[in-house]
């Protein structure tokens, strides 16, 4: 066999349990979300990590505001999965912020979890939530382009007065 058939076969394997422990890890995800779902309302916070670990944080919260269960999930693999945290079970979900000594104590990305569920959790309770959707790869450059092509008139512009 020679090495690019090798090669081949190994980087169709990598992609396939990649794909088997991503579906594992969107299940887990989905089976805590249903058991925080059944105790109140969610919260849910992230940190996306595109080099560093990603963060997902859930809160189960109560109608005054008070944090029932939470679990976080962090980790830079497909093999993370979540762990309960329950220093902040009875925790008022408003005053979660980096200043609150609970929060204090975690990791950085957890504390930008914690402060975007909480930010999230205010703003769909003021009703003035709107899910912000992100921009595709492909819309992305488009839009580079265009500032670059303004940026070239801009420049010719410039240089012919």
């Amino acid at each position: 066999m020679s090495f690019m058939m090798i090669f081949g076969i190994f980087a169709l394997s990598a992609y396939g349990l990649q794909i088997v422990f991503s579906l594992k890890q969107i299940k887990h995800f989905n089976q805590i979300y249903r058991q925080l779902r059944r105790k109140g309302k969610v919260a849910i916070g992230r940190r996306s990590g595109k080099v560093k670990a990603g963060t997902i944080i859930m809160f189960a919260v109560d109608n005054q505001g008070l944090v029932i269960d939470c679990w976080k999930m962090q980790g830079i693999s497909v093999v993370a999965k979540f762990k309960q945290l329950p220093e902040f079970i009875g925790e008022d979900i408003h005053y979660l912020d980096k200043f609150n000594p609970i929060v204090y104590q975690q990791n950085k990305l957890l504390i930008q979890a914690i402060e975007d569920a909480r930010e999230i959790y205010l703003r769909v309770e003021a009703g003035n939530y709107v899910e912000e959707k992100p921009m595709s790869p492909l819309s992305g450059l488009v839009l580079q382009a265009k500032i670059s092509k303004m940026n070239l008139q801009n420049k010719l512009r410039g240089s012919v007065k």
